[in-house]
């Protein structure tokens, strides 16, 4: 954090009074999707700093050469310049080919993308069936950087995929649908739709992935995902990736695996140890914006990733921040898929330094470099919280997330 007297007050962070946040002179904003109200999260959970953890870098002692798979996948493979495993690939992937269902517990950026996709391209080789795998993920981001990946392993294999998600004209993938692909990625509303105007078969595909388990939970798709496999009749192949593993979610998982073997690359916990967390409480009649303005002029605000519990407040405070020379693109619901797409490709790029968004930019959004999360207001709740600051303090680096408390 830098030495602006605005962000390091002596004391700033100790809650006042029993610790609860008094939020009562705020009044509660409206919003296009229903009414917003204020955190009554204790800003004292929302402390913490960063304790170094040493980790040992992983590296397989055989290559990508070595592994048990086509030449041909091999070739893709060392033209996008993998050389070993990553350990989420190595530790899974014999029990893949011999079709055993797994749970894989790996955060994002460990390869867990390849881990699932390289297996079903070495079955897809073999049988070329259409359709033959169905990968499911919480998000629209998400469902587009599996697609990207899944093409780059397969160039000139013939083999090919089809993604459906929010957002985009259903028409076309009414259309797309006509050609047939070996996988289909998606997300859980959007294959719903399709299934519903019977546009696509659950009942003929044999491997399920469910990627993001926990964020799937977390945004409410449990049902959805419950009705995609009760209609996946043919399925024989399932594999389950999680960045978390909580004990209330150990029933639905014993539901949809049969015997499967758990591989472990993180913990599976929600800790936060590797990000210095702090809040910035404001003065009576301090104006926020000029605080947070005058925080990511500061040079050490690299890439930074701004929280609003609103889509009309997202718009407002990204319209602002333009305003006073910060570069600021913004996301939320919305938004149409191809505007959210140009809006994080400029932010990863580096074209602007700020992305502002909502709730739905801490599910499934692959961005390794944040250096700060700032939470604009207190989330609703913790489990918001963790998700959010998740997005920095990424790939073996510190990261730091700040939250406005009044």
């Amino acid at each position: 954090m830098n030495n602006n007297n605005r962000t390091r007050r002596p004391g700033a962070h100790k809650p006042q009074g029993n610790g609860s946040f008094n939020a009562r002179s705020r009044k509660p904003a409206r919003s296009n999707g229903g009414g917003w109200k204020p955190s009554t999260l204790d800003p004292s959970l929302l402390v913490r700093k960063a304790t170094d953890v040493t980790t040992e870098q992983y590296r397989s002692i055989r290559t990508i050469e070595e592994l048990p798979i086509d030449d041909r996948i091999i070739s893709c493979l060392t033209k996008k310049g993998f050389t070993h495993p990553t350990e989420i690939q190595d530790k899974t992937i014999e029990h893949l080919l011999n079709h055993r269902d797994v749970l894989g517990i790996a955060q994002t950026g460990t390869g867990k993308t390849g881990a699932f996709l390289i297996p079903i391209i070495q079955d897809l080789l073999k049988e070329q069936k259409k359709p033959f795998a169905l990968v499911l993920v919480p998000t629209r981001e998400l469902a587009t950087q599996v697609e990207e990946e899944f093409r780059s392993m397969t160039k000139g294999l013939n083999l090919f995929s089809s993604c459906f998600i929010g957002g985009t004209n259903i028409n076309r993938d009414m259309q797309n649908l006509r050609r047939p692909s070996h996988v289909i990625i998606a997300t859980p509303g959007r294959l719903l739709d399709l299934v519903s105007r019977k546009m696509l078969d659950l009942r003929v595909m044999n491997t399920l992935v469910l990627d993001e388990f926990d964020r799937m939970l977390d945004m409410g798709f449990e049902k959805d995902v419950m009705r995609i496999i009760s209609g996946m009749h043919a399925r024989q192949h399932t594999l389950l990736f999680s960045a978390t593993l909580d004990n209330s979610q150990r029933r639905l998982i014993d539901e949809i695996l049969h015997e499967p073997v758990t591989v472990k690359v993180s913990t599976g916990d929600t800790t936060g140890d590797h990000i210095d967390q702090d809040i910035i409480r404001l003065n009576p009649g301090e104006d926020k914006l000029s605080v947070l303005t005058d925080l990511i002029k500061d040079s050490s605000y690299e890439k930074v990733l701004v929280f609003e519990e609103t889509k009309r407040r997202v718009s407002k405070l990204c319209k602002q921040l333009n305003q006073h020379g910060i570069e600021s693109e913004e996301i939320h619901g919305n938004k149409s898929q191809n505007a959210r797409q140009t809006a994080l490709n400029k932010f990863k790029a580096g074209k602007v330094r700020v992305l502002v968004a909502t709730d739905v930019a801490s599910r499934g959004i692959d961005v390794s470099d944040v250096t700060h999360v700032i939470n604009y207001e207190v989330p609703q709740t913790f489990d918001s919280y963790i998700h959010r600051i998740g997005r920095t303090g990424r790939a073996g680096r510190k990261g730091m997330a700040l939250t406005f408390v009044s």
